[in-house]
């Protein structure tokens, strides 16, 4: 049965794909032993997976630490520890002092919720860090606080991660253990994409960069998790605002490419219009693409 509701993070996550699950998920495998969001970032993804054992995965601590504590943490303290803070600093989408007072205050002495509450008054709801961690986003005035919608996006994102069997680490992805895994598991990957970098990952702000060295190593992990009879799928775009990748665009072709916008379906990957649009892509190791060889340990 096609599914006509998933759950939204309550973090605006740049490059999050909430408005692409409907396009992502019939193409994954269907009820996988265990499901890893190599890169989770707001874990639009992972949270609704359907899977024995989830892992929700990203090496930025701050936002694995805040997922910790939306699963261990009842609903009613949440709301009422953002409630407090509210009220304690007048926060709201005009008064820019008070976002500062609290944006100061976070940064003295950094909390996991503290670092939601932030998100919901900055600028477009952005995650930003300077080179020594602090919180650095502008207010985001009139445009963000917090509000019903992202209270109910709260409250069925915190509900999964307590009802759901999620695993959180914060491996960087080149020494994640896929030792033990086989045929029955499925690995899904949203990394930072080359020719469109965000801001937290442009090795300026206090984390890793992501340049073609990290392009190259992962795209080299998916082909040995691929000979090791493990399932993946891997998004990310091949043409973005006059940049193309040739680097992955050559690497797709031993899988099978499904272009996200389907008026791409049957294009080639130079068709004309490509320098003025972002072509998004699932990669996949299955569904017609190369089969995968008979599992082998290369982990």
């Amino acid at each position: 049965m096609m599914r006509t509701a998933y759950i939204k993070s309550p973090l605006n996550y740049i490059g999050g794909k909430h408005k692409l699950l409907p396009d992502i998920f019939p193409a994954f495998v269907e009820k996988p032993r265990r499901f890893v969001d190599l890169f989770a970032g707001g874990f639009n993804v992972g949270v609704n997976a359907d899977a024995e054992e989830i892992h929700c995965n990203d090496h930025i601590t701050y936002i694995i630490e805040l997922y910790k504590f939306f699963r261990e943490t009842s609903l009613d303290e949440i709301k009422d520890k953002i409630y407090q803070s509210i009220t304690e600093f007048a926060l709201s989408d005009t008064n820019e002092d008070g976002y500062k007072s609290f944006r100061s205050a976070y940064n003295k002495q950094p909390t996991p919720l503290g670092l939601f509450i932030l998100t919901c008054y900055a600028f477009n709801h952005q995650i930003r860090f300077n080179s020594k961690h602090e919180f650095n986003t502008p207010f985001g005035r009139e445009r963000s606080s917090y509000n019903d919608n992202i209270e109910r996006n709260l409250t069925m994102f915190c509900r999964a991660l307590q009802e759901k069997n999620v695993v959180f680490g914060t491996k960087d992805f080149t020494t994640f253990d896929f030792a033990d895994f086989d045929d029955r598991d499925f690995v899904y990957c949203d990394p930072p994409y080359l020719i469109s970098t965000g801001s937290y990952n442009d090795g300026k702000r206090g984390f890793k960069d992501w340049t073609e060295k990290e392009e190259c190593e992962l795209l080299d992990l998916l082909d040995r998790i691929h000979e090791a009879g493990v399932k993946f799928a891997l998004s990310n775009v091949f043409y973005h605002k006059g940049c193309s990748n040739d680097l992955l665009i050559e690497w797709s072709e031993k899988y099978k490419v499904i272009f996200l916008d389907k008026t791409y379906s049957n294009c080639s990957y130079h068709f004309k219009d490509r320098g003025t649009k972002t072509v998004e892509v699932l990669v996949t190791n299955y569904n017609g693409g190369k089969k995968p060889c008979q599992q082998m340990s290369l982990f």
